[in-house]
């Protein structure tokens, strides 16, 4: 399956943003045990972030990617992207 990584800054306060972390840690464990391969984590700087995982296509990654907490409660703009793995 393709890699997909979601790039994203926060654009909410602290208190608004932490508020949807651990609904945020429960979706990418959904994911995980969905198989999509995910990982999370945020910049050492703060600020931002990035989902990595595996999807079937564009569109999977796009539906999978509005039901994130983060995305659905407007405390993050992402960007997202197909990964093409050069090397393993």
């Amino acid at each position: 399956m393709p890699w997909f990584v979601k790039i994203e800054e926060g654009i909410v306060d602290q208190p608004i943003f932490d508020q949807y972390v651990p609904a945020h840690k429960e979706f990418v464990q959904r994911l995980i045990a969905n198989g999509h391969q995910a990982k999370t984590g945020y910049w050492g700087c703060r600020g931002g972030g990035m989902l990595l995982f595996e999807a079937s296509c564009m569109d999977e990654a796009q539906a999978i990617i509005m039901q994130d907490p983060l995305v659905a409660n407007k405390c993050v703009h992402y960007k997202l992207y197909e990964w093409r793995v050069v090397v393993e």
